[in-house]
């Protein structure tokens, strides 16, 4: 009698364990953005198709938990900037794995581009079960002087083409709250498309 009535405290108990652990909103109803995170890895080359002026870095896309993550799109601020990337969004990350992305930025206009890149942020739009939701993503200090660097490269020293400069106050100005922060270590030296 008391062996059955453990067997049937145990099967409850499991039951409800089971139970609490499927409806854990870390896992199923948090928006993508609540468990994605995106990492700055460094420069790359630029693919041999690449435009002029063009140069590459990579990033890193980990889904912390709960279901996989479709990443839609991605995009930055400047409307001088064209973006892709490698690979070609739609593509998942699944929780406790990494994604690398190459992303490949090309200056289509220097005038309208922003030497000094004080704040930049990249805006993901991310899919999961329960939300689709575009989000800033600060990628930090290395990012930001690295991107500088290349911008002023891209459009060389010519200084009717020269980018223009742009306050720290009106980038940050212009970005949204809640983005994500990353690695502040020392800039980096993007590399450049030489065709």
């Amino acid at each position: 009698m008391l062996a059955g009535t453990a067997a049937a405290a145990l099967l409850v108990g499991g039951g409800y364990l089971y139970a609490t652990h499927e409806a854990d909103p870390e896992s199923s109803a948090l928006p993508p953005s609540q468990v994605v995170r995106v990492t700055y890895l460094g420069p790359e080359y630029s693919p041999p198709t690449a435009p002029t002026s063009s140069f590459s870095f990579a990033v890193k896309v980990t889904a912390k938990s709960g279901p996989p993550v479709t990443v839609t799109r991605f995009s930055q601020p400047y409307h001088a900037i064209s973006l892709s990337t490698t690979p070609r969004p739609p593509f998942s990350a699944k929780a406790g794995s990494d994604r690398k992305i190459v992303i490949t930025m090309h200056v289509t206009d220097c005038s309208e581009v922003p030497w000094n890149a004080g704040f930049p942020f990249l805006d993901v739009t991310l899919r999961n079960t329960h939300a689709i939701e575009k989000h800033s993503f600060i990628l930090g200090e290395r990012y930001a002087r690295g991107l500088s660097r290349a911008l002023r490269a891209a459009c060389g020293d010519d200084s009717r083409s020269s980018p223009k400069q742009v306050n720290t106050p009106e980038i940050i100005a212009a970005h949204p709250a809640g983005s994500h922060y990353s690695d502040r270590a020392n800039p980096p030296e993007f590399r450049s498309s030489t065709h």
